[in-house]
């Protein structure tokens, strides 16, 4: 499913608590920062808030997104949970993604961005995880890579190796996510892992709607 698919006139995910002093119409920084996560670009976004008689820049977009400062959230206790990590391209250094799928829903339960992988990030990512979701009588599918492997039996998860089947759900979502961030130059272009992060962040709340 396309994301721009999802747009509809629902606000309600979009927390405008970070408003203080903003000259710009609270209708008008909800339907940027949902049309940017939804597809399209900061320049597309902003000649679409032109005809709605809203002029801003494409860093003001930009930064409704960051302030916004949205988190995947779920009160869901899955009975499995799908986890991985793959590299993305952050203003063209190698970044480290993690990410937790509910293969059921094929929403995010979790997301993360590292400079590195190691057992320490990993373990990193579990723990907030654990904080987030009830996940501890979950069966955690993973690959063969052995840093999950070993932090998830140090932390005594339960895990399967499955290289298919339900685990599907996250290599589809990593695709989608790749396909994202390298089809706007302006996405990730002299961005800070901060602000990288927290633009996945923000896209893993708009794609759980998607799923809904």
């Amino acid at each position: 499913m396309a994301e721009i698919d999802c747009l509809d006139s629902s606000f309600e995910w979009i927390d405008l608590d970070f408003v203080e002093r903003e000259r710009t119409p609270q209708f008008a920084i909800q339907v940027g920062i949902q049309l940017h996560i939804a597809g399209l670009s900061l320049s597309n976004t902003k000649q679409y808030l032109d005809t709605l008689g809203v002029e801003r820049s494409r860093t003001a977009i930009h930064n409704w997104v960051q302030k916004a400062d949205l988190q995947p959230d779920s009160t869901a206790s899955p009975d499995q949970i799908a986890v991985d990590e793959t590299v993305i391209q952050v203003n063209d250094q190698r970044r480290w993604l993690f990410a937790a799928v509910d293969p059921q829903t094929n929403e995010f339960l979790h997301v993360r961005l590292f400079q590195t992988r190691n057992a320490g990030t990993t373990m990193l990512f579990l723990d907030e995880l654990r904080d987030k979701q009830q996940v501890d009588d979950a069966e955690f599918l993973v690959d063969n890579a052995g840093s999950l492997k070993a932090a998830l039996d140090r932390l005594g998860l339960r895990f399967r190796v499955e290289k298919h089947g339900n685990r599907n759900s996250i290599e589809r979502v990593f695709r989608e996510v790749k396909r994202r961030t390298s089809s706007f130059s302006n996405t990730f272009s002299n961005a800070a892992m901060a602000t990288a992060e927290s633009w996945l962040q923000t896209f893993a709340v708009w794609w759980n709607r998607c799923q809904s």
